[in-house]
């Protein structure tokens, strides 16, 4: 059962949510604790057989904004936004370490390792690898931890996690990809932020902003 509170933004055409760190995005039979699942019986108390489509993902780990298509032309005309990179994605991380520069930009080549289900950056001229670009920046410190916000360009399976752990600066919790700083269990402190449509949908907002998780790490940053 899903609470309105993880609502963000509805209309007839879209259904914005925060996801929590710990499920998964889509419906899985194995899992029937998911985040589709879960916002389609919330549509079903209130009308017959919801459309309801999956746009994009989030990692298990990571929590954040994601949005819901409520129509079929709303689906393609977002999915199509999402292949032409018009909608613009920006994350929170807290690492436990501080990059070189406090910004700028990371361009590296990944390739998925099937077997253990991670990114590696490897040489460009590797087969199957593809390149992989971010933005960051330093937005604030409390004591050992730094808040990281980062804009990819590109959308490559765990690119913030493999990149930033690439630089030395691995995501608190994530142990994946190298860090040994605990987090909250199936969990690390990736946050999906805030997601930026090109164009309105029927008069709906533009930005839609989700809240930091509340727990001692991100409340530090408050």
């Amino acid at each position: 059962m899903v609470e309105k509170e993880g609502v963000l933004f509805e209309s007839n055409q879209l259904l914005v949510v925060q996801k929590p760190a710990g499920i998964i995005t889509e419906d899985n039979p194995f899992e029937v604790n998911n985040l589709e699942a879960n916002y389609r019986a919330y549509l079903k108390r209130k009308i017959n057989n919801p459309f309801l489509g999956v746009v994009h993902r989030l990692d298990r780990v990571t929590s954040g904004v994601v949005i819901f298509a409520k129509k079929p032309g709303t689906l393609r005309t977002l999915n199509r936004w999402f292949e032409e990179r018009q909608i613009q994605k920006t994350y929170w991380a807290i690492i436990s370490k501080a990059p070189k520069e406090e910004k700028g930009v990371l361009i590296h080549h990944l390739l998925i390792d099937q077997k253990s289900k991670k990114a590696l950056v490897v040489d460009p001229k590797v087969n199957g690898a593809k390149k992989a670009e971010l933005s960051y920046k330093v937005l604030s410190t409390f004591e050992d931890q730094f808040l990281v916000e980062i804009k990819p360009k590109t959308g490559r399976f765990h690119q913030i996690r493999a990149q930033l752990s690439h630089i030395g600066c691995p995501i608190i919790g994530d142990e994946k990809y190298g860090s040994t700083a605990p987090y909250q269990k199936l969990q690390i402190a990736l946050h999906a932020r805030s997601i930026e449509l090109p164009e309105s949908v029927n008069s709906s907002p533009l930005t839609y902003e989700a809240p930091s998780p509340v727990n001692d790490f991100w409340n530090n940053f408050e």
